[in-house]
């Protein structure tokens, strides 16, 4: 039986490279994007690259907790993953003390508690089957205090928080966790900055060290993985 691997945001950025690293290596995939046209044609790119490897997608908005739960009981129909990969994710510019609130539920809605329904879909899984291994992709944001992180950064820490304490409950059963923490990446959320390329991490180093930390025995995990520019931080 084939492993699978899920990651929600995946039609573009850091969740397509994750989603194209382990297609490469045979995983079937679930994905989730609120933009169909985008996942179908993921879909097609994936089934030409690698035929043998299975899509299933779904259209579905996760700062909407009925949706997130909707988008759950989609893939467990089909069956549990091996790998979740917690990469949806939203940056709204502000400041804490004058951005709109609505930015700031908004942004936490997307950020963090679509982390922590969809994880809490399919821990009892992991458990029971004592396998499993659940990345968040979080930022740098998530350990730095800068003025003008706004909501983005509150949420970063909080996902940080989150995986932190659910690497501690996961150690009796079996399941891995392990919190990704990049730096600037090169994704369509810096498109217009005047800055090149290279001063960014290329979104396919985040996949390979996701790849990397998953692909270890089962006596060892890698917590925390901490990715900067080369050059520096932006």
């Amino acid at each position: 039986m084939s492993k699978s691997i899920l990651v929600t945001g995946g039609t573009k950025g850091i969740g397509k490279a994750i989603i194209l690293e382990f297609a490469a290596k045979g995983f079937d995939i679930f994905t989730c994007s609120r933009n169909e046209g985008e996942l179908e044609a993921l879909k097609n790119e994936i089934e030409e690259r690698f035929s043998a490897v299975k899509v299933y997608i779904k259209k579905a908005d996760l700062s909407i907790k009925e949706e997130t739960k909707a988008f759950a009981a989609f893939v467990k129909k089909i069956a549990v993953p091996d790998v979740l990969v917690n990469n949806t994710g939203i940056f709204i510019p502000g400041s804490l003390h004058s951005e709109l609130e609505e930015n700031f539920e908004k942004t936490m809605h997307t950020n963090l508690f679509s982390t922590y329904y969809l994880t809490k879909a399919f821990t009892e899984d992991f458990m029971n089957r004592k396998n499993g291994h659940i990345f968040t992709i979080g930022s740098i944001a998530g350990f730095t205090a800068y003025a003008n992180g706004g909501s983005y950064a509150v949420s970063k820490w909080a996902m940080l928080g989150f995986t932190k304490c659910l690497r501690q409950e996961m150690i009796p059963h079996g399941v891995k966790v392990t919190s990704v923490l990049p730096g600037a990446t090169y994704t369509a959320s810096w498109e217009g900055v005047d800055l090149p390329e290279s001063r960014f991490i290329d979104v396919a180093d985040v996949a390979a060290s996701v790849w990397s930390a998953y692909n270890l025995s089962p006596r060892s995990v890698v917590e925390e993985i901490v990715i900067r520019p080369q050059l520096g931080d932006i």
